[in-house]
């Protein structure tokens, strides 16, 4: 099968610099169309199309613009209103994506259950660490609080627990509902829920740390990667936060159980920066707190933290008067994230950085199913399962390169444009969109949009058809250049009547569908 058509309409989608890498290319989709004067606009089920701010802001804070998602955002009085309302998720029903989590049962089992049915070789770990990953792919491509997906998400890989572990899996699941549910919070109460979580103790070593044998990894990450980083501290304060979080435990022989036990916890004046405690009790667990609290409000970290969301959610290059707002929000509100956020779409900086963002190697599958409107079906559970979709994007997202929250360092997966824009990525995500789009693989448990249902009437001209899919695939209307991208790629003119006995329904149809999903507007947030 043949692909140069294709790639010829790549290349002139892309232009010179490629879809991940010059600004210019990145415009180019964006741009009003200068053939939309000839022909009405095609038909859109969502309504009329959001402005390019309100896109800009849907498509930063979401999992990918759909007509549905653009009919809620207008029913809602527009993007701004959408994401005040995405900040209280508990006000939004959520039962397609709550009642996902009954597909995987391994989800809800004791750390006990799970630990003894690896052990009876029933169920391996990496086994249950897989459905939770499938699961998270599937929340994030159902659910209609996008915003807790994306922050939840975030925080896991800020606080990174990788799911490959032969140990901390037991704990995995729930760690990640501890994350959920402080996502959009405080961050002081998410750092010590995640710090004490046994998950976290399990995977840095702090389960088995006691006064004896202090063990430094949780304490220094914590310093590192979770709060202030690097050049904030010292050795001695390594030592001093090792010590103050000794007798946070967890039995790894038998029942997984997580405890605190006094007579492993340090005593002793403690100091670690600026921060410093007489530490006289066994039970560290009140200094615990006092510590944390102490870090979540440090400067240091409201500049860490700052920087990380403008990298994610503006660019990677957030000009230091963002960062510096951004920190001063996060400290006059006592840590929490809900204003952090809201003073950060309101900047100019995030208004000028459309289309600056390029989507992960998890955020392109989740996008690609979300546009195709491919529906998933419950896998069985049984070797047949495995060829299910739900379970078979998982290493479509491993063929673009990274397993979601599978990063193997505690930094967590990178935010950064550079990490995601080889060539391997781009090749990869090309092969994605062409075999959804074809609906070749997967082909089990799964539900594809037939081609002639994308035509919006039985009759019409390819320039309207590509307008038409223009809007559905990417919430925008089309441009001459990707108009021309998606003639040469299916070796058609502009005026070229199509039906649903046309040649491009019947067979390639495929490529026309891959042009849009390979455009810049596609492969960036």
């Amino acid at each position: 099968m043949s692909r140069s058509p294709a790639a010829a309409s790549r290349r002139a989608v892309l232009g010179s610099g490629g879809a991940l890498g010059a600004a210019g290319a990145l415009g180019v989709v964006s741009a009003a169309p200068a053939h939309a004067a000839a022909y009405p606009p095609a038909h859109y089920k969502g309504g009329a199309l959001l402005s390019a701010p309100n896109r800009h802001l849907v498509s930063r804070f979401s999992y990918g613009i759909t007509p549905a998602l653009t009919a809620t955002v207008k029913r809602q009085g527009g993007a701004r209103k959408w994401f005040e309302r995405q900040l209280a998720p508990a006000a939004i029903a959520d039962t397609g994506a709550d009642a996902l989590r009954a597909w995987w049962s391994g989800l809800d089992r004791t750390a006990q259950e799970l630990w003894t049915r690896q052990v009876d070789e029933i169920e391996g770990g990496w086994e249950v660490m897989a459905d939770y990953q499938c699961w998270a792919l599937a929340r994030r491509m159902t659910s209609q609080r996008q915003v807790l997906e994306l922050m939840t998400d975030f925080w896991e890989n800020h606080l990174n627990v990788p799911v490959s572990g032969d140990a901390q899996f037991t704990h995995r699941v729930s760690y990640g509902d501890t994350v959920r549910r402080h996502a959009l919070g405080r961050f002081e109460d998410l750092l010590h829920a995640a710090i004490t979580h046994p998950a976290m103790l399990i995977y840095l070593n702090q389960a088995v740390s006691t006064k004896r044998h202090p063990n430094e990894n949780l304490g220094r990450e914590l310093l590192e990667l979770h709060t202030v980083g690097r050049g904030s501290y010292g050795e001695p304060d390594v030592k001093g936060s090792a010590r103050i979080l000794t007798g946070w435990m967890v039995d790894l022989w038998d029942t997984w159980e997580p405890s605190y036990d006094v007579s492993s916890h340090w005593t002793g004046p403690v100091t670690v920066m600026g921060f410093s405690d007489a530490n006289a009790s066994g039970d560290g667990r009140a200094l615990t707190r006092r510590y944390l609290t102490y870090l979540a409000r440090h400067p240091a970290t409201a500049q860490r933290i700052a920087r990380k969301l403008a990298r994610k959610f503006v660019r990677d290059d957030p000009p230091q008067s963002l960062v510096d707002q951004l920190a001063r929000v996060y400290l006059a509100h006592d840590t929490a994230i809900t204003p952090v956020l809201r003073a950060l779409v309101a900047s100019s900086a995030f208004a000028g950085a459309a289309s600056l963002k390029v989507k992960d190697p998890g955020e392109d599958v989740v996008a690609t199913y979300r546009a195709l409107q491919a529906r998933l079906q419950r896998p069985p559970e049984s070797e047949t399962g495995d060829e299910y979709a739900a379970n078979a994007m998982l290493w479509q997202t491993s063929n673009l390169g990274a397993l979601p929250l599978a990063w193997p360092r505690p930094d967590g997966q990178p935010v950064d444009n550079d990490s995601w824009s080889s060539p391997s990525r781009m090749i990869a995500s090309m092969d994605l969109h062409y075999v959804m789009a074809g609906g070749w693989w997967p082909d089990v448990g799964i539900t594809y949009r037939a081609p002639a249902k994308w035509l919006p009437q039985p009759s019409i001209r390819f320039d309207v058809l590509v307008d038409h899919l223009s809007q559905q695939l990417l919430g925008r209307r089309s441009t001459s250049t990707l108009l021309k991208a998606c003639c040469e790629a299916v070796a058609l003119t502009p005026g070229s009547r199509i039906t649903a006995d046309h040649g491009l329904v019947k067979w390639d149809f495929s490529r026309l569908l891959t042009t849009f999903l390979d455009s810049p507007a596609f492969l960036t947030r």
